[in-house]
């Protein structure tokens, strides 16, 4: 008996979970990485780990950034996560520990620690990057190079502005866990497009809604100056 679950019982999981409605240009967003994330959780080579927790909750947190009303910024992260049976809450503190860790190192020191299958001192991480090198079915994913490009620029921001010294770490990177540099090169360069557009995107819905707003406020105030003749008995 076949109990894998499908993408149509994972949306069917985060919409009872998030009931109130999702603003158009977001709610892609959030179908197209809930997806992503279905299909990487029932893949049988798939293994969660922090890089891939910290491109999940990377990509999240840029592409819905200045979503409105801000309440429901939470609620929809916390169904995300849930609706592929996983914890918040974990994916959190992962990202969150693997940036602090970023930040602590020069990029080139950060760049030298991943080509040495390590991250700081923790063994754990260690572990983790040697797996992921040693195992011919790693599941690599987008959103695993997402994760490796947070760290990247968590470390040192102007590195990953500079293309040449962006594609000379990622090369780096890639060869020494035994990842494509050529789909990691692909898929980092379409997250920063998508990145760009979504940006644009923002600005042009966030014009729509004060234009919006001004044509309700003064259709208001027409209809406040407007004086109702007296009514004939």
């Amino acid at each position: 008996m076949n109990n894998v679950r499908t993408v149509s019982e994972t949306k069917r999981t985060f919409y009872s979970l998030h009931t109130r409605p999702i603003n158009t240009i977001y709610r892609r967003v959030v179908e197209e990485l809930m997806v992503e994330m279905h299909l990487l959780s029932v893949n049988s080579d798939f293994q969660y780990d922090p890089i891939y927790a910290l491109g999940v909750v990377t990509t999240f947190d840029r592409f819905m950034q200045g979503y409105k009303p801000d309440e429901d910024f939470e609620s929809i992260y916390n169904a995300l996560i849930k609706s592929v049976e996983e914890d918040p809450q974990k994916y959190r503190q992962d990202a969150q520990r693997l940036e602090a860790i970023a930040k602590s190192l020069p990029g080139k020191d950060l760049v030298s620690n991943l080509s040495e299958k390590r991250l700081g001192n923790d063994s754990d991480l260690q572990e983790l990057l040697e797996n992921i090198t040693n195992n011919p079915k790693f599941k690599y994913s987008r959103l695993f190079a997402i994760g490796l490009y947070t760290l990247l620029e968590s470390s040192d921001p102007e590195m990953v502005k500079d293309e040449k010294n962006r594609n000379e770490a990622f090369k780096i990177i890639a060869n020494s866990l035994h990842l494509s540099d050529e789909k990691l090169s692909k898929d980092l360069d379409l997250y920063r497009s998508n990145l760009d557009k979504m940006a644009q995107a923002a600005i042009v819905m966030a014009d729509m809604i004060a234009a919006e707003r001004k044509r309700r406020s003064e259709r208001a105030q027409k209809s406040d100056t407007t004086v109702t003749p007296p009514s004939k008995e």
